[in-house]
């Protein structure tokens, strides 16, 4: 139904600021990245002629077949890459996206500094923890994060800005939230991409500055 995307982003808004004010922050200090992955090129626009810019998609491929066309319309959208990421999609991703949020091994952060030096285009980045530790998932262990972070920074020289993380869905995610936050506390980083529609409020608590919100904005994955 035309509008419906433009409401929901309405509503996301209000909610943020609303968790922002209850945390003692100012609501400009949280960017809302609408989460496109599976849905159509027309959600997004939509979305874009509702004046939002900030984009996240899981899949180098799913983006390359979407966002080429809709940068052109407009040029001052800025899309972030929140899946894994394989190291032969390096160069793509690189070419495509403004920012890069999953990187959590060794391998990728040297393909991504090559690329990088390569074409002269420097990302920022963010490290992945797997907070939960869950086998299934991608992202460096908490324990491993200081010593990841360090060698991006000074082995690969990649411009690491924060963290990111996806907490298990059966536990309660302001434990998961306040970890990633010590760690980018103690690693002087200042960006935090934490929170999903069911908990972004909650995520605000804890600092998120980076919030990724899909479902209450574009529906159920592909509708």
């Amino acid at each position: 139904m035309e509008g419906v995307i433009a409401a929901n982003l309405a509503t996301v808004r209000e909610h943020i600021a609303a968790a922002a004010r209850e945390a003692g922050r100012a609501p400009d200090s949280i960017s809302l990245v609408a989460v496109s992955k599976t849905h159509p090129a027309a959600a997004v626009r939509e979305a874009l002629q509702a004046g939002h810019r900030l984009f996240g998609e899981n899949r180098v491929q799913e983006a390359e077949a979407k966002y080429p066309a809709l940068r052109e319309a407009f040029p001052d959208l800025a899309l972030h890459l929140i899946g894994p990421l394989q190291t032969n999609k390096v160069r793509e991703a690189v070419a495509l996206f403004d920012v890069i949020e999953t990187v959590d091994r060794p391998r990728l952060a040297e393909a991504l500094a090559k690329e990088m030096a390569r074409t002269g285009r420097r990302l920022p980045c963010l490290v992945e923890v797997n907070t939960g530790e869950e086998a299934q998932k991608s992202g460096v262990l908490p324990a491993a994060a200081d010593d990841f972070i360090r060698d991006c920074r000074e082995r690969f020289d990649l411009p690491i800005r924060g963290l990111m993380c996806v907490p298990p869905l059966d536990e309660e995610p302001s434990l998961h939230f306040a970890l990633l936050r010590d760690i980018a506390r103690r690693n002087g980083l200042g960006v935090l991409s934490m929170g999903m529609s069911a908990d972004y409020q909650i995520a605000i608590r804890f600092g998120a500055t980076h919030v990724r919100v899909g479902t209450a904005i574009f529906g159920a994955r592909g509708s």
